[in-house]
């Protein structure tokens, strides 16, 4: 941010009285300018003992396996942006159970939210931002070329509490940027 977007005057970054970090302050009208990290929202849909895996048709990791996530919008609720982005990705309406996973990932300014669903039908299809879709057995889960570390750490801890009959919520953090590659053999 170089500009305020209350006056339009050149930003400077210092902390404001009253405050413990560097913020984007205007030099003008003293707007003080928060950044904060991003939601990112979704969720591991089953059908049958079998998840719903995604493969992305868009950067970053495009080509790799992901279940469906992404941006959380204003206006809506956790569960209705991991359900609208099930829509989106797979073409799949879910009913959206209890919250899986939060993975803090820091170098990217993001919190991950990944909550468990039950595919209403078997009916699916890739999106806009999917190569093609899939139901996956435990087993045959493209592990190598899962898309984030914090969809692989929803995966294992959903496949934990599954083995263990029990819902657990799980935390983690990322700290390190992932290599922003194509998988091998995706178009």
């Amino acid at each position: 941010m170089k500009y305020c977007s209350a006056c339009a005057q050149p930003i400077e970054l210092r902390i404001p009285a009253g405050d413990n970090r560097m913020r984007a302050v205007c030099s003008a009208c003293g707007a003080i300018h928060y950044e904060n990290p991003r939601i990112v929202v979704g969720c591991v849909p089953e059908w049958q003992g079998r998840i719903l895996l995604c493969q992305r048709a868009i950067a970053p990791r495009r080509g790799f396996w992901t279940t469906p996530a992404g941006f959380f919008e204003i206006g809506e609720t956790l569960q209705a942006a991991a359900a609208r982005e099930s829509l989106e990705e797979a073409q799949v309406r879910v009913e959206v159970g209890s919250l899986l996973a939060v993975t803090h990932v820091l170098h990217a300014a993001q919190v991950h939210m990944t909550f468990r669903a039950r595919m209403l039908d078997a009916s699916i299809g890739p999106g806009a931002e999917s190569l093609q879709v899939g139901l996956y057995e435990e087993r045959d889960i493209p592990w190598d070329r899962i898309a984030f570390p914090s969809i692989e750490f929803a995966l294992r801890c959903y496949f934990e509490d599954r083995h263990a009959a029990r819902e657990s919520l799980h935390f983690s953090s990322v700290e390190r940027p992932f290599e922003p590659t194509t998988a091998p053999g995706a178009p």
